[in-house]
């Protein structure tokens, strides 16, 4: 029988598993995104000052106040990406958090009416997140890629499929 040779993330991800270097190590085996990094050139992104502005009482549901999203960006579709934001619970496991809606700024989705659907990334993870609440800041590590989405808070442009989350 024939294996073939493993890559450079087999590798890695098989030595992080056993536990034998830690994370920081690991560090370095993805692209680093910020929020502007997912609204196409030239779109409008509605800084989370502006966001405040909006008129919260009128709607009943914030998820009516989502603007218009104007695209979305396909340059990391299948990378590796690390990206920070905000935890918006989706559904758990036991006490973790397993889906969620990670977000630009605190309250995202929940206290202010959410951004548009290309500044919010679905969350997926098989191993449940312990999250102290909606005002931790996280870093998401996993596959990244453009993923209509709908749920009863928002639209959501962009789906991450969680290999790690550390607190910010």
């Amino acid at each position: 029988m024939v294996s073939s040779p493993l890559n450079r993330r087999e590798v890695l991800a098989a030595i992080g598993a056993l536990g034998l270097v830690p994370a920081a190590a690991l560090a370095k085996d993805y692209i680093d995104l910020e929020w502007t990094d997912l609204v196409p050139e030239g779109q409008p992104m509605i800084p989370p000052a502006i966001q405040s502005l909006l008129d919260h009482d009128a709607p009943p549901s914030l998820a009516d106040q989502q603007p218009p999203s104007h695209g979305v960006r396909t340059d990391w579709n299948g990378e590796i990406v690390r990206l920070p934001g905000f935890i918006v619970p989706i559904d758990y496991s036991g006490t973790g958090v397993t889906a969620f809606i990670l977000v630009p700024f605190v309250g995202a989705c929940v206290h202010v009416p959410p951004p548009p659907a290309n500044q919010l990334v679905f969350v997926t993870t098989e191993k449940p997140y312990q999250n102290s609440g909606l005002f931790e800041a996280v870093n998401v590590i996993g596959m990244f890629g453009t993923a209509s989405t709908s749920t009863q808070l928002a639209d959501i442009a962009y789906a991450l499929s969680a290999d790690h989350i550390e607190p910010f």
